[in-house]
This record gives structure tokens, C-alpha cells and sequence, in this order.
């Protein structure tokens, strides 16, 4: 199994953020074909009360490299990616790898 997974800086303006994230992007991640799974997380603050290194977590599986490939190859995934510029204002890493 292969899990990619965008590491998203904060935001300039968190609010905009989630209801462009909720709205626009996450219905172009659903409509990716061969997505088997999504798992979204929201940072909390740090136990010292400090904010986080990253504002928020994606990371998509695929089953295998060739699928993923595919995925985002395909215009749905191409969208996906590019729809990335239209939010992430904080700006965001990226990086793939085999789920052990």
C-alpha cells in the first residue's frame, strides 16, 4: 500500500481555509478514482501551548505505486493537485511512501 501524505502550513486565514477546504477540495479528492482511503487531521497545539509545526495532515492510500500513478494522473487528480494553489496559503509538503 502506498499513503501520500500534504502536510499543510497555517494558513493566513484559518476560516477561509476550512470552507474552501470542506467545499471546493475535499469533493475533487472524492471524486479521484482509486483513493481507497482518506484521513484528515487538525492539529492541536503542542503541550507546551505552542502552535504546531503544521496547520493540518491528508494523507490518501493507494493500493499499489502503478494505481496511485493513475490517480493522480487522471484528470480528477490532475484537478486535485491543482486546485492545491487555491488555498494553501501557508503553503504544503508533500511526500509519498510504501505503508509498512
Amino acid at each position: 500500500m502506498i499513503k501520500g501524505t500534504v502536510l499543510y502550513g497555517h494558513p493566513k486565514d484559518a476560516a477561509a481555509f476550512e470552507k474552501y477546504y470542506v467545499e471546493k477540495h475535499l469533493p475533487l479528492v472524492a471524486k479521484t478514482q482509486g483513493v481507497l482511503k482518506l484521513e484528515l487531521t487538525k492539529f492541536l497545539p503542542n503541550p507546551d501551548g505552542s502552535a504546531p509545526a503544521y496547520y493540518r495532515m491528508a494523507e490518501l492510500y493507494f493500493d499499489n505505486a502503478a494505481e496511485m500513478q493513475q490517480a493522480l494522473g487522471s484528470p480528477e487528480g490532475q484537478a486535485m493537485a491543482a486546485d492545491l494553489a487555491n488555498f494553501a496559503t501557508g503553503g504544503l509538503t508533500i511526500v509519498f511512501g510504501a505503508v509498512e
